[in-house]
């Protein structure tokens, strides 16, 4: 198999979280997570989920993930439902979570063990192709003690493309690194959407960030969480997370998340 043919294996898939609602216990008290969610994600789409802390973004990403199950409802990928993790889906968290026993290189290569159907050459040649596509060609044989929070992120971003996934699920991956790294990895990460077209669902707490990497921003209310209100990015890309129109963006999603926060705290005080 060549390196090409194994990079077309994999086409974009089709998301559809249907009437999902989560229930859970939290220090022995109960708590309403989510509340009859209802989202399609097209084909190659870069949807961002923006809301407050606790408002089941993360629940939600792992419900699709196949982490966590639903109370009700269901999420389907291409006509099948989610059941349980699959490679197709891919999961990228805050933290890098790569191994510390593991060189960079052995890293990617162990996200690979979820494609037994590569020969070992086959594999190094794919695990090179996504080291290079995050700018860490150089850097194969590094310890992962000797890189920087934005090389780890690299690193995890890579792992998480090689097996080739249909759908690519970030949860706040860039939340704990600086705003310079931060800014580079937008630009980086846009790239490589464009090059590799993966359907991805990204969760974030930063307005900006949502505006400059989603096609559709999706803000969510808290307590439970529910779908509020959708934001079309009709921005060309590569998309500068500076510019005054992508702040015209994220300022209309601003002002309509404190404006939904209102409204919750109104409806609690009543």
């Amino acid at each position: 198999m060549t390196l090409q043919t194994e990079l077309q294996n994999e086409a974009p898939s089709k998301l559809s979280v249907q009437h999902v609602s989560k229930h859970f216990r939290s220090r022995g008290r109960a708590v309403h997570a989510l509340d009859d969610i209802s989202l399609e994600v097209s084909e190659g789409e870069f949807v961002c989920l923006v809301g407050p802390s606790g408002c089941g973004k993360s629940t939600l990403l792992n419900i699709v993930a196949g982490l966590d199950h639903a109370d009700s409802g269901r999420v389907v990928a291409d006509g099948a439902p989610v059941t349980a993790p699959g490679r197709d889906r891919m999961m990228m968290f805050q933290e890098s979570a790569l191994f510390p026993w593991l060189d960079v290189l052995d890293n990617v290569l162990f996200g690979l063990k979820l494609k037994p159907n590569l020969s070992r050459p086959e594999r190094l040649e794919v695990a090179r192709f996504y080291l290079s596509l995050v700018g860490l060609e150089k850097f194969q044989r590094a310890a992962v003690h000797e890189l920087s929070g934005g090389m780890k992120q690299r690193v995890a971003l890579a792992r998480a493309l090689a097996p080739n996934p249909r759908v690519l699920l970030m949860d706040e991956p860039f939340a704990a690194l600086d705003a310079l790294t931060r800014e580079q990895l937008y630009g980086d990460l846009q790239d490589i959407w464009r090059k590799r077209k993966k359907t991805i669902l990204f969760v974030t707490h930063n307005v900006r960030e949502a505006a400059c990497l989603g096609d559709r921003v999706i803000l969510f209310s808290p307590h439970p969480g529910r779908i509020r209100e959708q934001f079309k990015i009709d921005l060309p890309r590569p998309r500068d997370i500076n510019s005054v129109d992508l702040a015209r963006h994220s300022t209309a999603i601003t002002a309509a998340l404190k404006n939904y926060a209102i409204r919750e705290e109104v409806q609690v005080a009543e």
